[in-house]
């Protein structure tokens, strides 16, 4: 049996210590015991063999045992445990050369136990939290059998529109980039080899969050600065923090491809950063090469690939086929690819099996995972947790939050009231629906015995269909307040689902104001996966609960949060647009020449819409209220080598204990390029009961105002700098001091 190097008690240490994770160093380190066995290993290894190493296969068939047995692929997809044994135990017993498979897929906001979509999650400002959820889903998904993960996605996006949004941290590098870490922390572990850990793939690689128009796929063209600071920042954080992989994107970048991008994939991420892990290219992004136009045909994609620093081909099984298994052997014949360009490649992913443990612990220890995974109740706890914290007050007019538990009588409306399936929300494929609390059963759960709940679907989705609206108008005339569950569906966003309209789809809206006119208090709680326009809403209705989709335990998170259990704390990470024109909008956005102005004609505005956001970044509300004063900082001029220290009081005015998330941003007066209006730099949750205060303190240290200058090159320049600190990205305290020479 593997010898196990922590006891159940110190894996539950490890699970909830976030410091611990913090201290670690990076994984694919070249030590060089592994690297002695790697070029043993490939010493032996015939060309067919090497290239089989770099080879992704999706799906199990008949011919599939062969294949592995004359090593044509080295990794493979999620085929469950068992058949993932009995597929290792050929690649390892009756392989030539023994080399184990990797079994790598998409776990992107849990496996079994299914948290909050990582844009919810980002809304939690709580990193600590995320890295726990991110490894009870590396635990369960390691237990059943997989040792790669497709996540987390690090993107930045400044586009609703972009369905993928959902699956990033929002449009912020600062915070994306702590959050990136905090995945990679999570589901790796302290150590890559321990059971349990599985290896991160920090993606897309790179700039895939600003696919033109919003459109997925969809080519981008940014400038260098914008792509080193805005875009590179969360995945230089994966790769320090010891990401195992990262992944190549669709889309092309100042036209050249992502996977074939040479200048991304090698002079950036390997020759910049020392990245030594492995690339694995998004799914047939190498054989799409051609679709781009940089490539003639399939083997010369395969080139364009292997050259630019595409390690692994993840074409799989897909209709237009592998790219790298049936066109790289030639390609090294022929002279035309060298072969050290794959035994470099394939010396990257021996490498990490090796990292994994795989050589020597090849199988699943069934054992260790019964004596070890948290117990299902624990493993709830953390997702209601956060799915509590993701929670997002964006309107509550009159206190009509929260509700009293024992009020006569509750209308419950919606499409999504007392739905399972799109709770989950996008990439949750191994997530169980009959798991999920859903909104009517989280209620239940809560409310007093005698609390009569009218429930009415109302209207689907998208259909047309009005057919429901008077039985739920009749069910929110026979109650006390109405909790109107809308939005999205959970194919609506995620991957290939963008949208160009983003308000409440369907009739939805339609149902809302009808509702409305009855007089009766209405929440509106959304489900959905990237900020909507909701404007009317805004304007109109008492209440309103972004949610977002927060997994298993939806229904009992919300009603946390409707009845006062949890005073909501989550605070966006997305600005929410007033209309589709606006976008790309985004807070850190460049002042212009001429910043906006009501009383001059020629300034930067628009004739039929404010300028300005519906929800800011970083905005949230709470129960309670929390009054900012005594705003200082220590020096009012420091040097380079210096530092100086912003403190803030915080006092909760109000009558209810809460966390608040309080934000550090900073503004260069000027500089040798058009500094940003302002720049998130740091943030601290803090809990506070009624009446008490809190000194909250913030070092600011000059690399902290570092920017790349007119030469790109990464530089401090003196100057006046201004210190925000505030509840959101518009609603801050400000001083201002000087860096000299």
């Amino acid at each position: 049996m593997r010898l196990k190097i922590f006891s159940f008690t110190l894996l539950i240490i490890c699970f909830f210590s976030f410091q611990n994770f913090a201290q670690q160093k990076s994984y694919l380190n070249e030590d060089p015991v592994i690297e002695k066995k790697v070029d043993e290993l490939l010493s032996k290894m015939t060309l067919e063999e090497k290239i089989g190493q770099l080879v992704r296969k999706t799906e199990v068939n008949s011919e599939t045992g062969v294949m592995i047995k004359e090593g044509k692929f080295g990794m493979m997809g999620n085929p469950g445990r068992q058949v993932r044994d009995s597929l290792q135990k050929i690649a390892v017993e009756q392989s030539r050369l023994h080399i184990p498979l990797a079994f790598a897929a998409d776990v992107i906001h849990g496996y079994h136990t299914i948290f909050p979509v990582p844009l919810a999650q980002s809304c939690s400002w709580d990193p600590a939290l995320v890295t726990k959820a991110a490894r009870i889903a590396a635990l369960e998904a390691s237990s059943d059998g997989l040792n790669w993960t497709f996540a987390p996605m690090v993107d930045i996006a400044r586009d609703p529109r972009w369905g993928r949004i959902v699956e990033g941290a929002g449009e912020d590098p600062y915070l994306g980039s702590i959050m990136a870490a905090a995945y990679v922390k999570g589901y790796q572990g302290k150590s890559l080899s321990d059971e349990g850990s599985i290896s991160a793939t920090a993606k897309h690689y790179v700039a895939y969050g600003a696919a033109q128009a919003g459109r997925d796929y969809n080519t981008v063209d940014i400038s260098i600065r914008t792509l080193r600071e805005i875009y590179l920042p969360p995945f230089h954080a994966a790769v320090n923090t010891g990401a195992g992989s990262i992944m190549s994107a669709f889309n092309d970048l100042n036209g050249v491809p992502a996977s074939g991008n040479y200048f991304t994939l090698t002079k950036i991420l390997r020759d910049e950063w020392k990245f030594k892990g492995v690339v694995i290219s998004d799914y047939n992004s190498i054989g799409e090469l051609v679709n781009h136009g940089v490539a003639k045909d399939k083997s010369d994609a395969a080139r364009v690939g292997i050259t630019a620093g595409v390690d692994v081909d993840l074409a799989g099984d897909t209709i237009t086929g592998d790219i790298y298994a049936p066109y790289l052997e030639s390609l090294v014949k022929n002279h035309i690819v060298p072969e050290k360009l794959i035994d470099r490649s394939v010396r990257r992913v021996l490498r990490l099996k090796y990292e994994l443990g795989l050589f020597d612990h090849p199988y699943v220890d069934a054992d260790f995972f019964r004596k070890n995974l948290p117990s299902q109740e624990d493993r709830n706890k953390i997702a209601r947790q956060l799915a509590d914290e993701s929670i997002v007050l964006l309107k509550n007019e009159k206190n009509v939050l929260p509700l009293k538990k024992d009020i006569q009588s509750i209308a419950l409306i919606g499409p999504l009231a007392d739905d399972q399936d799109d709770l989950i929300g996008p990439w949750a494929p191994d997530g169980i629906p009959k798991n999920v609390v859903t909104v009517l059963e989280g209620i239940k759960n809560k409310i007093s015995p005698k609390t009569k709940i009218n429930y009415v679907k109302g209207c689907d989705f998208q259909d047309s269909s009005r057919a429901e609206f008077g039985e739920a108008i009749n069910a929110v005339k026979e109650s006390d307040v109405v909790v109107l569950v809308v939005g999205e569906s959970r194919d609506m966003s995620g991957e290939a689902s963008s949208r160009a309209f983003i308000d409440i789809p369907g009739v939805q809206e339609d149902l809302i104001k009808e509702i409305y006119k009855t007089g009766k208090p209405v929440i509106v709680v959304l489900m959905n996966g990237r900020p909507l326009t909701i404007n009317w809403e805004a304007e109109n209705v008492p209440a309103i609960l972004e949610t977002w989709f927060l997994g298993n335990q939806t229904g009992n998170a919300i009603a946390d949060v409707l009845f006062g259990d949890y005073n909501p704390s989550g605070k966006l990470t997305a600005t929410f647009p007033r209309a589709v024109g606006q976008i790309p909008i985004f807070y850190n956005h460049m002042n212009t020449g001429r910043p906006p102005s009501p009383t001059d004609h020629y300034t930067s505005k628009y004739l039929d819409c404010p300028v300005t956001p519906l929800y800011p970044f970083g905005y949230g509300l709470s129960y309670t209220n929390f009054s900012y004063s005594d705003f200082t900082i220590d020096k009012k001029n420091i040097s380079e080598k210096d530092s100086l220290i912003a403190s803030i009081k915080i006092t909760n005015s109000g009558s209810i204990a809460g966390h608040e998330i309080v934000q550090l941003y900073t503004h260069d007066h000027y500089a040798d390029v058009t500094p940003p209006v302002k720049e998130l730099k740091g943030f601290k949750r803090i809990y506070l009961q009624p009446g008490e205060s809190k000194i909250v303190k913030f070092v600011i240290k000059p690399k902290m105002l570092a920017f790349y200058n007119i030469d790109m090159k990464k530089v401090v320049e003196p100057g006046i700098y201004d210190v925000m600190i505030g509840k959101n990205s518009d609603d801050y305290l400000k001083t201002s001091f000087e860096l000299k020479k």
